[in-house]
């Protein structure tokens, strides 16, 4: 009888360990695979992506980006200067964009020519180079990647 309760006992915690497990699991699993496709499916087309940049929220921007393989390259570039501007890779132009994306570094207001490494960075997944003020919070304004 001992037996029995320790082995069912044993089967619960087992079961219950699995279950809680499982769900994050799933709930991650059926997103990320998806997610981790569509990454694989765009990595080559993002080994050369590429955008001009436009001034958003009245600032001036001006420019291009080019990715290829893992440098982003800002070619022409300049900038209404800011106090502590950044350059993000994201999906969209606003602040839940940025706060979402990944940021790749400091950016110059008024240097022509800057370049970026994209070390562990899947370009592809990504769909704007944005201009960012991290002290104001404020797009400057971005880039859409083609």
């Amino acid at each position: 009888m001992k037996t029995v309760l320790v082995t069912a006992a044993a089967a619960i915690a087992l079961t219950a360990g699995l279950s809680a497990c499982s769900s994050p699991a799933s709930d991650t699993g059926s997103s990320k695979p998806a997610a981790s496709h569509s990454a694989e499916a765009t990595t080559p087309a993002a080994a050369s992506l590429s955008g001009t940049f436009a001034g958003l929220n009245d600032k001036k921007v001006a420019g291009t980006a080019k990715i290829d393989g893992d440098t982003l390259t800002l070619s022409g570039f300049s900038s209404d200067e800011g106090p502590d501007l950044h350059l993000y890779l994201t999906n969209g132009t606003d602040e839940a964009a940025v706060t979402a994306g990944t940021t790749l570094g400091a950016v110059k207001f008024d240097a022509a020519s800057q370049t970026f490494k994209l070390d562990g960075v899947k370009a592809g997944d990504f769909k704007y180079v944005v201009v960012h003020c991290d002290k104001a919070l404020a797009v400057f304004g971005a880039a859409p990647l083609a």
